[in-house]
């Protein structure tokens, strides 16, 4: 299995084919059984307030745009994940 295939996924617009949900992949998940899914997140509605996210199969979507929103985070494993791009330094919202 090509697991960095389904992880570049992450980031990428993306729409189902079947129901043309479309969004941002924002998580990847291997289960079990074998399913490889991915989290559609549509963003938010006219009032600010997000949207419900949902899990597709990833054979179920189409790339609409190769370029992803955001950059990948460092997904090394020990203490040097930690680091650039890991939890610690993610921005803070601001509060006006």
């Amino acid at each position: 299995m090509n697991t960095s295939k389904h992880l570049s996924l992450l980031g990428l617009r993306v729409q189902d084919k079947v129901t043309r949900f479309t969004g941002v992949v924002t998580s990847i998940c291997f289960d079990l059984y074998g399913c490889v899914q991915a989290l559609v997140h549509p963003g938010m509605d006219a009032q600010g307030k997000i949207e419900e996210q949902i899990w597709f199969d990833v054979t179920r979507l189409e790339i609409m745009n190769k370029k992803p929103v955001m950059a990948p985070p460092n997904y090394d494993i020990g203490p040097q994940a930690e680091g650039k791009q890991g939890s610690a330094e993610k921005p803070k919202p601001t509060i006006a």
